[in-house]
């Protein structure tokens, strides 16, 4: 594994903080208070009979499947964490990583101190701690504060906020390509493209009629999703599969990915339907579906941050970086808003469809949320 790659909670799935104490070094989660710690640093700062038959056990292979290195993510050897306790801890025999949940490691025996130097030392918990806060404000430092921060490195990102479009900043650790966001996508650009030279007529064929909603026995649910207004609707919709969908997916696998979509999109549609049952006007786009993925993955990915260009007019103000549950939040309030004038015909933008969609992906999340690691270990 490259130097410079984080290190990743095998819980969590999020990077873990370095925390550098007089011992050593420890990579910790703040999420569900885990920690990493190498053998070197056990030996030194606890005795030998608690450290030596944890070892001796993960390098005989005595143990069960467990969760992934957080160095290299292969799956480590579950043993007991002495002949005593009756806590079972995580070993990567390949990196000699060790991975403790909350409070285990505190069963552990340390070794005795030595003679108390003339300055007394602050406890051990105390210095970690205070290396924890030091991390924290050196790497808050280096990016900036999330009001006044730097833009992204990649340049398609600063293009993209350039019109007004949310960018990763943070980005979760993928272990897959995203073909399934791949292919959906080009077929959605494909099928666009086919209908723009005769948009009208196709629209009219294909799009979603909910006062006709039965035709062509229910297809329209399927060839709508497929179609857009023009340039601008199809590369929004596409944006937005591609810089959220590619998360989604490495994290729910390809077929219940699959699912939220066309779920998001049915579903997107019956709302929009509910809304006006006697509208004769076609409803096409594939924004309903791609608004559960993004719900999805506001829900499950809530601290990875978002970063946006403030301008105004063609004066370019500061970058900023918001969590991805605010920026949803917000857009919720929005889309309420939308729905209002969407009733009151002020609106061609189906506000309905996007809170349909929305709302298929709040259920998969509750549903998904916590899959087993086991299974997930297998896949």
């Amino acid at each position: 594994m490259p130097d410079d790659a984080p290190l990743t909670c095998p819980r969590c799935n999020v990077p873990l903080k370095e925390v550098r104490t007089s011992g050593g070094v420890f990579y910790a989660c703040d999420g569900c208070g885990g920690r990493a710690v190498t053998i070197e640093l056990l030996r030194n700062r606890f005795t030998p009979e608690s450290i030596n038959p944890l070892w001796l056990h993960a390098m005989r292979g005595e143990g069960r499947l467990g969760l992934p290195c957080p160095s290299c993510r292969q799956p480590m050897i579950g043993v007991a964490l002495s002949d005593r306790a009756e806590i079972n801890v995580d070993v990567c025999q390949h990196c000699h990583f060790i991975w403790f949940d909350t409070h285990e490691v505190d069963t552990l025996v340390p070794r005795q101190p030595e003679p108390a130097p003339v300055a007394p030392e602050l406890p051990q918990k105390a210095r970690e701690m205070l290396a924890m806060v030091e991390v924290e404000r050196l790497s808050k430092q280096a990016e900036g504060s999330d009001l006044d921060s730097a833009p992204p490195e990649e340049l398609w990102k600063q293009i993209a906020a350039c019109f007004g479009l949310p960018v990763e900043f943070d980005e979760p650790e993928e272990q897959r390509e995203p073909w399934t966001t791949w292919l959906l996508s080009a077929a959605i650009i494909c099928a666009s493209l086919v209908a723009f030279p005769h948009l009208r007529e196709v629209v009219q064929r294909f799009g979603l009629i909910p006062a006709q909603a039965t035709r062509l026995d229910g297809l329209t649910f399927v060839t709508s999703f497929f179609l857009h207004a023009g340039i601008i609707h199809l590369a929004g919709n596409i944006y937005f599969l591609l810089a959220f969908g590619h998360a989604v997916e490495n994290f729910l696998r390809p077929l219940r990915y699959v699912v939220v979509i066309a779920l998001a999109a049915i579903v997107g549609d019956l709302a929009h339907i509910a809304l006006d049952p006697r509208s004769q006007t076609p409803c096409i786009g594939a924004s309903g579906g791609i608004v559960g993925v993004i719900t999805f993955y506001a829900l499950n990915f809530p601290q990875m941050r978002l970063a946006f260009l403030m301008r105004w007019g063609f004066v370019w103000f500061h970058w900023i970086r918001l969590p991805a549950w605010f920026v949803f939040v917000l857009w919720i309030l929005f889309q309420l808003i939308g729905t209002l004038e969407q009733k009151a015909g002020m609106s061609s933008v189906s506000s309905a469809a996007h809170l349909g969609g929305a709302a298929v992906g709040i259920l998969a999340w509750l549903v998904w949320r916590k899959p087993n690691e086991e299974s997930r270990l297998l896949k």
